[in-house]
């Protein structure tokens, strides 16, 4: 196992089984050898605890209990943790093969490296592909400057790191991913994988289509007193640019300035 760190994944659900399934099997489906697989369940009542039952003698720890929200069952799974990498992966999100392997020879090649993410895919409810989200390396200032360049689902910290920075904040609902991962690039050096990952599931009841407003609230509580001057963010932007071009993404560039000129948004934020 010296050649694999062990790796803890931990999955909060609360009435997803159309999709827990999928995002069980693309944990386990990994073939990894070193895994800690923890589901957090919050009471579900739609055949979602069936589901997990059917994979429990593979899970190193699951509950299926009340709890107050996503950010609270995630602190429960992370508490337990004792992988030397840690992530999680939603409910109705997948990981894709091989994502464990390459964030072990990451880690190898990179050992002072307490962050490392790799790029995401959007999918509808069938599993098909929408379209791809390519990030770059990872850094505090850079998250500050343009907000979420990342994504759970593509991400993996040190156990370490989480135990000096603390768990999730609970005050917050829907922003708390990008609370938590600026508190991380704050402490550690991160890395980019130039590989898709992960996949984030696109449907009529994610947070992202349903509380739009409360992201935005949240957003501005967690930037109060660290917000940045125009021409710092514009400089940051460039910084992308400049990364994006080194690894040859000249197409998808382009795909992202045609999105923008229709209306459709450019890269996710």
């Amino acid at each position: 196992m010296a050649d694999f760190p062990r790796i803890t994944v931990v999955t909060p659900s609360f009435n997803q089984a159309a999709y827990l399934e999928r995002t069980i099997c693309s944990v386990l489906d990994q073939g990894y050898p070193n895994l800690e697989y923890i589901i957090v369940d919050g009471g579900s009542t739609d055949g979602s605890v069936d589901i997990i039952r059917r994979y429990a003698d593979r899970l190193s720890w699951w509950v299926s209990e009340p709890d107050r929200g996503q950010t609270d069952a995630l602190n429960k799974g992370l508490r337990r943790a004792t992988g030397e990498w840690v992530a999680w992966q939603n409910s109705d999100d997948i990981y894709y093969p091989g994502a464990f392997h390459d964030l072990s020879a990451a880690a190898a090649r990179h050992p002072r490296v307490g962050l490392v993410i790799g790029d995401m895919m959007l999918i509808d409810e069938h599993d098909h592909p929408l379209r791809d989200i390519r990030y770059v390396t990872p850094s505090y200032k850079a998250l500050l400057a343009e907000g979420m360049l990342l994504a759970n689902q593509a991400a993996f910290w040190r156990r370490s790191l989480q135990e000096e920075t603390g768990l999730l904040d609970v005050r917050y609902h829907c922003s708390f991913d990008y609370e938590w991962f600026l508190r991380l690039a704050q402490h550690a050096e991160g890395i980019h994988v130039d590989r898709i990952w992960g996949a984030l599931r696109l449907h009529g009841e994610t947070k992202t289509s349903l509380m739009e407003h409360l992201f935005q609230e949240e957003n501005q509580l967690i930037l109060a007193g660290r917000e940045m001057p125009p021409w710092q963010k514009k400089l940051y932007k460039l910084r992308r640019l400049a990364l994006m071009l080194g690894h040859g993404r000249v197409g998808y560039l382009i795909r992202g300035a045609l999105r923008h000129a229709r209306g459709q948004g450019g890269e996710m934020r």
